[in-house]
């Protein structure tokens, strides 16, 4: 039952903004927290009280949209994480995975799967959210819990899907090894590199170790081959994670990085993926797969396909050709922007991220091969050892990690506003 005090802070709000607050933001958050009163009375809860938190809620709901409209339309989420302490606290390296496990033990059908991701999405993504813009939280953090995040869903979703998928259909097992087969999942991109940001795709590559077919106990016969059921698993993964319910998505899923982009199968053995990148490989996949994971599936057999792709991504001759392919993507990018009369993009335009990308990246193509301390995912890792090995002047590093981290943090709270995938400045005030 929604309290007195409770109340009477809808025409005490505004005491609560800092002095130069923007009277229109706080005249939304008013109109918000009065529709989450009376959503919170229906459900029988207790609004928070506190001053200082309060503070807090009227900053964050201001610059989120999301994060307020989902405590209004889910009020025993936000009390669940206001109780929890989850808010309060930087999750162990674990926690993703630990909850998730739980919170999917019951599940019986892909339906229910997929609700049951979108419900555990909305509530962690409202708590990395509001701990980054409550500033309780460091970029780090932030870019580390969206990565975590999506590496649980994926990989939650997958084991779930293989152990329903492989009692109907039999278990994959390899011609060669005659070892049971699980796929793996790769992640690409700022997925592979731990550094995701807010509302982002995630960039995937189905890769399974063998050929072979499945069995099933009791048959002798009439099993599908390796590349059929995990094609089959690969869609079944693909809906739950990026069909669009009434309780949202989980992640945007994009396969389009995989072998022969659109048009190649959407799964494909070790012997097959390594045929492709030794005969096929091009320079921009070079670039491509510098960054790449295993983040889901078997993370062991995944380790066997960044060692197969190792020889590929990073020569062991100083690879100065390199140049020519990353300069004429950056100009396929650049005249892709001023087509659209895009200019403003944090990511795309003129000094933003991907530049930075481009610089410890171009470094790492052409001298990785020789230097393994070259041959690591995380940008910011790349462009400090840049400066160690005296390949930048340390003030130029200093300058461009400030001007990364800037724009990071840029790119997430235009994305946490809405939870959208956008990287355009408003055009307004």
């Amino acid at each position: 039952m929604v309290t007195s005090k409770a109340t009477d802070l809808r025409s005490h709000l505004d005491e609560l903004f800092p002095e130069d607050f923007p009277v229109d933001l706080q005249h939304q958050v008013s109109a918000r927290w009065a529709s989450y009163l009376e959503r919170v009375e229906e459900e029988g809860l207790v609004p928070p009280l506190n001053k200082d938190f309060l503070k807090v809620l009227c900053r964050v709901w201001a610059y989120s949209e999301f994060v307020a409209t989902s405590s209004i339309s889910h009020p025993g989420l936000f009390d669940e994480l206001r109780r929890s302490g989850d808010l309060l606290v930087d999750y162990r390296a674990d926690e993703y995975s630990r909850k998730l496990a739980l919170s999917l033990a019951e599940v019986k059908t892909d339906a229910e799967l997929g609700r049951m991701l979108r419900l555990f999405r909305r509530y962690e993504m409202v708590r990395i959210a509001w701990r980054d813009l409550a500033g309780w939280a460091s970029l780090d953090e932030t870019l580390r819990d969206l990565s975590a995040l999506a590496d649980s869903c994926l990989d939650g979703a997958l084991t779930t899907l293989h152990g329903w998928q492989s009692k109907t259909l039999g278990v994959p097992v390899g011609a060669l090894t005659q070892q049971p087969q699980s796929l793996v999942v790769l992640g690409m991109g700022k997925l592979g590199a731990g550094e995701l940001n807010f509302s982002s795709d995630v960039d995937l590559i189905f890769v399974f170790p063998e050929a072979g077919e499945t069995r099933m106990k009791g048959r002798k016969r009439g099993g599908i081959s390796n590349e059929e059921y995990f094609t089959r698993l690969g869609r079944r993964l693909i809906g739950v994670i990026d069909e669009s319910t009434e309780e949202g998505f989980v992640f945007r899923v994009d396969m389009r990085l995989r072998p022969y982009g659109e048009s190649g199968p959407l799964v494909m053995s070790f012997d097959a993926f390594e045929e492709y990148y030794q005969s096929q490989g091009r320079e921009w996949e070079r670039y491509a797969m510098i960054k790449a994971r295993p983040v889901a599936g078997d993370i062991e057999q995944g380790a066997r396909v960044m060692a197969m792709l190792r020889p590929f991504i990073y020569r062991r001759y100083l690879d100065f050709g390199a140049f020519a392919e990353l300069r004429e993507m950056k100009l396929m990018i650049r005249r892709e922007l001023v087509r659209k009369g895009v200019s403003d993009n944090v990511k795309l335009g003129p000094g933003g991220i991907r530049e930075v990308e481009f610089i410890g990246q171009a470094f790492q193509l052409i001298r990785g091969g020789r230097e393994p301390a070259l041959q690591q995912r995380p940008i910011l890792v790349i462009l400090r050892q840049l400066a160690l090995n005296g390949y930048l002047p340390e003030y130029v590093v200093d300058g461009l990690i400030d001007a990364y981290c800037f724009l990071r943090d840029v790119e997430n709270r235009l994305q946490e506003f809405e939870d959208r995938q956008t990287h355009l400045l408003p055009a307004d005030d």
